[in-house]
């Protein structure tokens, strides 16, 4: 089921689990998350689902809400979209199409690779690059955490973005095509499902960035198919024919797969979104104006690093790494190119417009008016960012200073500050007060002996 929500999110917080501990708000490249009254608050508005604070928190209070796989049976018939990471999960795997198979088994009726999709993705984005005067360098769009990444904090470079649709997106419209011609079923009744090792994939399925609407109809996690895979790989499956991505789409997977596919030399992969948030930096600066193409991932290793994976990322990614090259010469057939092309919708419909934060207010004379309260609350704070106060920065806290979630006494600095001016003024107001009462007369007991 589709979702309506402005703000659709994937990563959620188990208020019971959450200690309060701080290490998320660290992490959060977008400072969507504080820490308030105990307890963590993720911030809608800035959210891109990335998954960071799910592999950061001790507590396991970071979840990402995925699709069980009982929800394949709302569909007559359910098409798997295994992600390339998907292969690179299982030990002494030498074949595909055994993974492939176990999916079969386990209740799909068909089994259609993103690897392949990806494929097709590679000579989409290889004509995209020949276009004259397209925006230098172009970014990828694969990775919707960094798309969502781009829309919240560096809005300049959405013109540089490819619009190509996701290797997922492109795999769903050609399973479902195939299927549909292959079975003579109606496209309706046929539900796709990705095999997902990341949040931010089901956050794009259930709102998607520059379309109406995803045609895939659900994600589930590879955490929670691994178990059923694993059993009927042990108990042994039937293994057919069914692999058709090449090494390259398989690739996909791990850092630089997708400009590697691209058979280009000028480009830059950069991992790990705290890395490639200064490489964005320096693209918005004009510094990067040379390079051809950027692939951005979110996760460390590329998708094998997703928060939703079973194996180690760099063991599944050494993995990937053998598989493909096992396959790199072997002949595979994809789809017809100009057949996507005029009957799949393969290039992003709408514009990616910024996503917006919170406003300091709607009248932008108050706005300027808390701008300037804000500022001035900054430069008292200590500068330090030790996260203390429950937001990720001293800029931050006086943000929510501003906007009435927080007060100067969350920061301990400025509350030790208070409590020393405090103790100073008692003993201040102590030493003018009066020791006890005179001595009135002769004769008279003394207060204190």
């Amino acid at each position: 089921m589709k979702s309506t929500k402005e703000y659709y999110h994937s990563v959620t917080l188990d208020k019971d689990k959450c200690m309060g501990c701080t290490n998320c708000i660290k992490r959060c490249p977008t400072e969507a998350i504080r820490v308030r009254d105990g307890k963590a608050r993720i911030i809608d508005e800035r959210c891109i689902d990335c998954g960071e604070c799910i592999l950061v928190c001790p507590y396991h209070a970071k979840i990402a809400v995925t699709d069980p796989l009982s929800a394949i049976n709302e569909y007559r018939y359910k098409i798997a979209l295994p992600a390339p990471t998907l292969f690179g999960q299982f030990k002494n795997l030498k074949d595909c199409n055994m993974i492939m198979a176990a999916l079969m088994k386990i209740g799909f009726d068909y089994v259609f690779e993103v690897a392949l999709g990806a494929d097709v993705v590679s000579e989409l984005i290889k004509e995209k690059l020949k276009i004259p005067d397209i925006p230098k360098p172009l970014i990828s769009s694969a990775c919707p955490a960094i798309v969502r990444l781009i829309q919240v904090r560096f809005p300049n470079l959405l013109n540089h973005l490819c619009r190509v649709e996701s290797p997922m997106e492109v795999a769903a419209q050609m399973a479902k095509d195939e299927f549909s011609k292959l079975y003579g079923v109606p496209i309706e009744e046929i539900g796709a499902f990705f095999i997902t090792p990341c949040a931010a994939k089901m956050t794009s399925i259930r709102n998607p960035i520059g379309n109406e609407s995803s045609h895939v109809d659900g994600a589930i996690s590879i955490l929670d198919i691994y178990g059923p895979i694993a059993s009927n790989l042990k108990s042994g499956v039937d293994v057919e024919d069914l692999h058709r991505a090449s090494g390259a789409g398989l690739s996909w997977a791990i850092t630089s797969g997708e400009s590697n596919s691209l058979k280009i030399d000028n480009y830059l992969s950069v991992d790990g979104i705290q890395n490639v948030i200064p490489v964005l930096e320096e693209i918005e600066n004009n510094r990067m104006s040379d390079l051809d193409f950027f692939e951005g991932l979110s996760c460390s290793g590329g998708c094998v690093g997703g928060p939703l994976t079973f194996e180690n990322g760099y063991v599944a990614k050494n993995r990937i790494r053998l598989l493909a090259k096992e396959i790199q010469n072997k002949s595979k057939k994809i789809m017809n190119l100009s057949y996507v092309k005029k009957n799949m919708n393969w290039q992003i419909q709408k514009n990616i417009i910024e996503k917006p934060v919170l406003k300091l207010d709607e009248n932008i004379v108050m706005a300027i008016q808390k701008m300037e309260f804000l500022e001035r609350i900054n430069k008292s704070l200590p500068g330090l960012d030790c996260g203390s106060c429950g937001s990720p920065s001293c800029r931050t806290l006086a943000e929510d200073i501003v906007r009435g979630t927080a007060s100067e006494m969350d920061c301990i600095f400025k509350l030790r500050e208070k409590v020393r001016n405090l103790a100073e003024e008692m003993i201040e107001l102590s030493e003018k007060m009066p020791a006890g009462r005179e001595q009135k007369g002769k004769g008279e007991n003394k207060l204190y002996e």
